[in-house]
């Protein structure tokens, strides 16, 4: 799966909240310095290219939509990071946070209770 920039997944996140949304309903939703119209609008056109976003006509204007799940992307994103970054091992990053102190022994605990929910 193709990795976006950090711009890219801004509008991502506002079209999984909103569902789908033309450019106008989501520059209302982001926050203040808003960019302009045309940059959101070429964003969008990105992320149709990269095929993450589809469209359907409304009027003169578009209605867009997420073609790709917020949960499959991030589950991309985190095995890549783990890759890049842990050589692979989910252990090597949970320690690295656990060892930065930003993870609590009661966070983990209760990532591991969820964990064995699961099973």
């Amino acid at each position: 799966m193709k990795q976006l920039t950090k711009a890219e997944e801004e509008v991502m996140q506002i079209l999984w909240d909103l569902g789908e949304a033309n450019v106008a309903a989501m520059l209302e939703v982001m926050p203040e310095p808003k960019p302009a119209y045309n940059t959101v609008s070429t964003i969008v056109r990105i992320l149709e290219t990269k095929e993450f976003v589809g469209f359907k006509k409304q009027g003169r204007g578009h209605i867009y939509f997420p073609l790709v799940k917020k949960s499959e992307y991030s589950s991309a994103s985190m095995s890549k990071m783990v890759n890049d970054y842990f050589n692979g091992s989910f252990k090597s990053m949970v320690s690295f946070f656990v060892k930065k102190k930003e993870m609590s022994a009661s966070e983990l605990e209760s990532i591991l209770k969820e964990i064995n929910k699961d099973d």
